[in-house]
């Protein structure tokens, strides 16, 4: 797939790029704990999240991404994390109607 990224669309560039970060921050075990989304949080999304300072806050999220209980994010869990953001952030770029 490297070799047709020039080729990509941003759509399919922007998909790369969430699956590579990802992995980064799940060192490849493809599931993240609470550390490393914390870190991914506070490190990749910290311009649309407020950074993550308490454990309370990050036992919440946890929880609510966590949907099969197993105490570990997988990549479906935590695509709903980035589509909610994405959802939620979405007004700030409509273009403006003049």
């Amino acid at each position: 797939m490297e070799a047709s990224k020039k080729n990509m669309s941003d759509m399919e560039s922007g998909m790369i790029t969430i699956i590579k970060v990802f992995h980064k921050y799940s060192s490849h075990k493809c599931y993240l704990k609470k550390v490393d989304l914390k870190e991914l949080i506070n490190n990749e999304m910290n311009n649309f999240i407020l950074k993550i300072h308490d454990n309370d806050t990050l036992d919440e999220l946890f929880a609510d991404l966590d949907q099969n209980g197993d105490l570990e994010i997988d990549f479906k869990e935590f695509i709903n994390l980035v589509a909610m953001v994405t959802s939620a952030c979405q007004e700030l770029f409509v273009p403006k109607q003049p």
